[in-house]
């Protein structure tokens, strides 16, 4: 026999207070789904605290890198897709993809208030750029980041309101690798890119 003895009715919740408290976690989580979770995930900002908290515009560019890698990937299963079938060479023995001879670009995109652009070589695995970027009319947010058609993705670098940047960039895997900007401001910003390194091709994506 166990001893345990069982709890008095008048200890239990009533239902009314069960339904209070179900209630009250609906509410609860209702507020977090609307204050929280959709601007930062979705870029949804119905109660305008989001914008204020830095969340909308977090949301804002994880849909649009979500949106352009799409078109990426669709892009390219489209060119492959069309691309007529290859003649297979005779057997040799097999060999690794190397970065290609070093190449200097500069592109110059002015933004107006709200606008977001991006701007990615085309690197293989390992290859690396070198880059400098400068803003005049103020600054910018920015995320530097790779994807690829095999839905690989990397984030390699953000910030907020920044007026310059440089480094270099060293591609994760085979794919896209580049930058986003969005202008926050109130007026026009116009960022100018300068790279040198081991891409094949520079392409505004937005």
């Amino acid at each position: 026999m166990y001893n345990t003895e069982l709890p008095n009715k008048a200890d239990l919740p009533s239902s009314g207070q069960l339904l209070r408290s179900t209630i009250i976690a609906i509410v609860v989580a209702g507020v977090l789904l609307t204050t929280v979770v959709l601007p930062s995930e979705y870029g949804i900002d119905p109660t305008g605290i989001g914008r204020v908290a830095g969340l909308t515009q977090m949301g804002e560019i994880k849909m649009t890198l979500a949106e352009e890698a799409k078109r990426d990937r669709e892009a390219d299963a489209s060119r492959n897709a069309a691309a007529p079938p290859q003649p297979q060479p005779a057997a040799a023995p097999p060999a690794q993809a190397n970065p290609p001879a070093g190449r200097t670009d500069s592109m110059t995109v002015t933004l107006k208030p709200g606008q977001g652009v991006e701007i990615k070589l085309d690197m293989v695995k390992g290859a690396k750029a070198k880059y400098e970027w400068t803003t005049s009319g103020g600054g910018l947010n920015f995320d530097v980041h790779g994807d690829n058609a095999s839905k690989a993705f990397i984030s390699y670098k953000k910030g907020t309101n920044a007026e310059q940047d440089s480094g270099e960039l060293v591609a994760n895997f085979d794919g896209s690798h580049g930058w986003f900007w969005r202008n926050r401001t109130n007026g026009d910003v116009t960022v100018t890119l300068k790279t040198n390194g081991e891409y094949t091709d520079i392409k505004r994506v937005v």
